[in-house]
């Protein structure tokens, strides 16, 4: 199971989150984009303490992927320095599994 992840990933308006879950499940580099939101993040940003709303967006992708889906958020994520975090799957619905590796695929894969 370990070729499979989760990517997740902040945002500071649920518009910017849909839009990019929406490019990325469209490109195939996730098979699926879930929005959570809103969240509350209190966090150190230059010194200061700052608190605010935010909304976050799992992806469901492969692992050899991790870095294209990357750079395609880094493209369009407004924020100078975004979560951009992975998590390995250990374990998952084999059809689970077969689904997300049906559903994308790697740049060069593409038609």
């Amino acid at each position: 199971m370990r070729d499979i992840i989760e990517m997740i990933i902040t945002f500071g308006d649920r518009d910017t989150a849909e839009r990019i879950g929406r490019n990325v499940v469209e490109k195939r580099l996730a098979a699926c984009a879930q929005i959570e939101g809103p969240i509350k993040s209190i966090y150190w940003w230059k010194e200061e303490l700052e608190e605010s709303e935010e909304w976050k967006c799992t992806f469901k992708t492969r692992k050899d992927l991790y870095k294209s889906l990357e750079d395609e958020i880094r493209l369009s994520h407004p924020y100078e320095l975004p979560q951009i975090v992975a998590v390995g799957i250990d374990y998952a619905l084999s059809g689970y599994v077969d689904w997300i590796k049906k559903e994308t695929k790697k740049i060069e894969d593409r038609g």
